[in-house]
């Protein structure tokens, strides 16, 4: 099997380092295709590579497999289209790309009797894709939550210690864990993007991305840390996703997880999926999802299956509609100049919405006129909390807006 790679970059070059050095059986690099190619160049790649930085030279070659590995959207999406309409499979880790047409490729693929496999776009090395294709496809999977942002895992894990963001953010910049712009991390973007893709497969559903509920961990200080301590809780990013009988309820952004929750036991740039199925009960799925290694691995690990015939079940998705509600209980932290009536203002819009609060926690050392407390409220639609929180966003005694977190139950 002819094996063409589109992009020789961290990844790229991962993989074709990988099929050097193991060799695996029925499969030979063919072509390596890079902008600006002859700066690329190496010297341990068999002789017969041929290395070119023209897309229509690898679609007449002999090439049985082309290896999307540029990301992003465009021209990715043309190159991948073009090779499937060709009769040839593509083997990508382009999560971005299989979030937003993903159904359409797999359509493609099938109609032109090629194969599309992805198990690089979610969790890099750790195999939650094949896992829920083949491994769990006897069971009704109804509910996924993990940690599927290795940058926003290690900023967080790293702000337990008391460190603030802005500091973490640049010691995993420097140590090449978040981009120069972190906004497609930190915001939640492509956590967003690989639940979008876990949910077409484990929940059967096809989601639009933006409709997905999103926030930003930019939010959270390192004194949330400390109450969440107070709570036998920690912060991770997390995204979760569950069928209900009208639809699919779909979040991520930052949330409390009890400590005794394997979610909080994940540190650094782990990755880490829980899966809950009808029959089988939940499974976990953990490791190093980042990173060239990692993530190549995955991509081999597609070529081989590609080359002994090995395809992915065909698990055919439905649309369905989204919500971003979940009745959770919640984490409030509020930053106030302390004056009389606060907490019964407070405790006045949350009865409004029907909201009970649960617990009310104040550290002490702060100055009265930046003075944080935390109000956790028992289960509860977060419409309604935003609700709740709108009828005081304008009270005088705010020092600054109220920031909400969702809590997990053990």
């Amino acid at each position: 099997m002819n094996v063409a790679i589109l992009g020789f970059g961290t990844v790229g070059s991962s993989v074709a380092r990988i099929l050097c050095d193991l060799k695996p059986e029925g499969i030979r690099i063919s072509h390596i295709f890079n902008r600006g190619v002859a700066r690329k160049r190496v010297d341990w790649t068999p002789s017969h590579v041929v290395w070119t930085e023209d897309f229509d030279e690898i679609l007449r070659s002999d090439a049985d497999v082309i290896v999307e590995l540029v990301g992003g959207l465009d021209p990715a999406a043309t190159w991948v289209r073009r090779t499937l309409e060709a009769g040839k499979s593509a083997v990508t880790g382009n999560k971005k790309l299989i979030a937003a047409q993903g159904i359409e490729l797999d359509r493609l693929a099938r109609t032109h009797r090629a194969h599309l496999l992805y198990g690089a776009a979610v969790a890099g090395g750790i195999p939650v894709i094949p896992g829920l294709r083949q491994g769990l496809a006897g069971d009704r999977i109804t509910r996924i939550e993990g940690i599927l942002n290795g940058t926003c895992n290690f900023i967080l894990s790293q702000m337990e210690s008391g460190v603030a963001y802005a500091h973490v953010l640049k010691e995993a910049q420097r140590l090449g864990y978040a981009e120069a712009d972190p906004t497609e991390d930190v915001d939640g973007y492509d956590a967003r993007a690989k639940l979008v893709i876990l949910s077409r497969i484990a929940l059967r559903v096809g989601l639009e991305v933006d409709a997905v509920a999103c926030r930003s961990i930019r939010q959270v200080e390192a004194l949330d840390f400390g109450y969440a301590r107070d709570l036998g809780c920690t912060i991770r990013q997390i995204a979760k996703a569950e069928l209900r009988a009208d639809g699919v309820s779909a979040f991520v952004g930052p949330t409390l997880v009890p400590q005794r929750s394997p979610l909080a036991w994940s540190r650094g740039t782990e990755n880490m999926v829980l899966v809950s199925g009808q029959y089988g009960g939940d499974v976990v799925f953990s490791g190093h999802g980042a990173g060239g290694h990692p993530t190549a691995v995955a991509v081999v690990s597609d070529l081989i299956a590609l080359a002994h015939g090995s395809h992915p079940v065909d698990l055919p998705s439905r649309a369905a509609s989204i919500s971003g509600e979940f009745q959770l209980r919640h984490y409030v932290r509020f930053v106030v100049k302390d004056t009389p009536g606060i907490v019964a203002e407070i405790a006045g819009a949350l009865a409004a919405e029907r909201i009970n609060i649960d617990a009310l926690f104040q550290r002490p050392g702060y100055k009265k006129d930046n003075l944080p407390f935390v109000v956790t409220v028992e289960a509860c639609a977060a419409s309604a909390l935003r609700r709740a929180l709108e009828r005081i966003a304008g009270s005088a005694w705010l020092a600054q807006p109220p920031i909400d977190m969702p809590m997990l139950g053990e």
